[in-house]
């Protein structure tokens, strides 16, 4: 069933009456039930907004704690809820111990620096624009070769691959060029106690061999580590029609979604096809972005390493002037990593401490 009252569009995100915004006011993350409201004005034309409830920015590489020869004491939460955790890390020397994660499992996102992981079923180099996904309960092992930042998210639920429907399983990426590794002899040195760290319930405990606890020397089956590169990532597109981000989701977890922003055309086939995202007020998801790299055309005052948080209950959607910078492009020249989330996120204490409490205001301003 479906109604239509007032001035309105026949397809939705495509010629939008004159005079007006559109909101897609839609359930369970552009999956549900939704309907669309063409507004006079846009709906973060706000003035004043007094209580806890405000679209969020933070510069994650500016988090307190950042750095040091510690791989767990210097990767820094700045958001959290039931489901997942998120962290920035920047580790510049090799870790001196091998870590298990008996919590969650863990896709580590390279935003600088490169690298070897060595794991549990082998080692892999990394560079930045890897997705480094980790099974919960695997020992892994950092070893920088360059100062290497990190995003890493943490999920209580298992990562997997999400369903590609209509489209096929070899939609935006083929499963063969996930890369995994392939075991490499070690020796364990004479003489020397290895450490291996285990995080259970949020607590580590220390565990000691008289040999490198990383010493697997084959293994089969369909549970592993995996490397993806965005390079490898092909973005699904339409030129007549703005795509929901559920269009670019690269993992799911439970209560988690993953997706990738990258490089892609922008919608020049029909001159009434909306170039930048519709409003929304995320009604049953948590958003959040990192920018990772590019030209972020639909924000203000955004760069590299930067994180925004717009939680469920007020809406967002394009900046002043972004629709414009947007006529003058053929394409998007941008890579984030966006983590939806269905229970509702928290700043950490250092997550509020890196923060741009003026964030919110940056609807007011005309960009250049």
């Amino acid at each position: 069933m479906s109604w239509i009252r007032g001035r309105v569009t026949r397809q939705a995100h495509v010629n939008v009456p004159a005079g007006t915004v559109e909101e897609e006011f839609g359930r369970q993350g552009f999956f549900g039930r939704a309907s669309h409201l063409y507004r006079s004005a846009p709906p973060v034309a706000w003035t004043r907004i007094e209580g806890a409830l405000r679209p969020r920015s933070l510069a994650a590489n500016e988090l307190p704690g950042l750095g040091g020869s510690d791989y767990l004491a210097s990767r820094v939460a700045f958001l959290r809820n039931d489901d997942v955790t998120l962290h920035f890390a920047r580790l510049s020397e090799p870790m001196g111990y091998g870590f298990r994660n008996a919590d969650a499992d863990e896709v580590l996102f390279v935003h600088g620096g490169s690298g070897r992981i060595e794991t549990d079923f082998g080692p892999l180099s990394y560079s930045p624009g890897d997705y480094l996904v980790i099974p919960r309960g695997t020992v892994y092992r950092l070893g920088p070769t360059s100062t290497t930042e990190l995003l890493v998210i943490e999920t209580r639920g298992e990562v997997t691959l999400p369903e590609r429907g209509l489209l096929g399983k070899h939609a935006l990426f083929d499963p063969d060029v996930l890369e995994v590794p392939t075991p490499e002899p070690t020796e364990s040195e004479p003489g020397r106690e290895y450490e291996l760290r285990i995080q259970r319930l949020g607590q580590l405990t220390r565990v000691f061999y008289p040999m490198d606890p990383i010493n697997t020397v084959g293994w089969k089956g369909d549970l592993s580590v995996m490397r993806l590169n965005v390079k490898d990532i092909r973005p699904i597109t339409s030129e007549r029609y703005h795509l929901p981000p559920s269009a670019h989701a690269t993992f799911v977890s439970d209560g988690v979604y993953i997706c990738s922003f990258l490089p892609r055309p922008l919608e020049h086939g029909d001159s009434g096809a909306l170039k930048v995202p519709f409003y929304h007020s995320n009604i049953d998801y948590d958003e959040v972005l990192f920018y990772h790299q590019g030209d972020f055309f639909s924000r203000v005052g955004i760069g590299p390493g930067m994180v925004t948080f717009h939680p469920q209950g007020i809406h967002h959607g394009p900046q002043p002037g972004a629709a414009e910078r947007a006529e003058k492009k053929l394409r998007t020249d941008e890579v984030a990593v966006m983590i939806d989330t269905r229970r509702p996120l928290e700043l950490t204490p250092a997550g509020h401490a890196a923060e741009d409490p003026d964030y919110w205001k940056s609807w007011q301003k005309k960009a250049p």
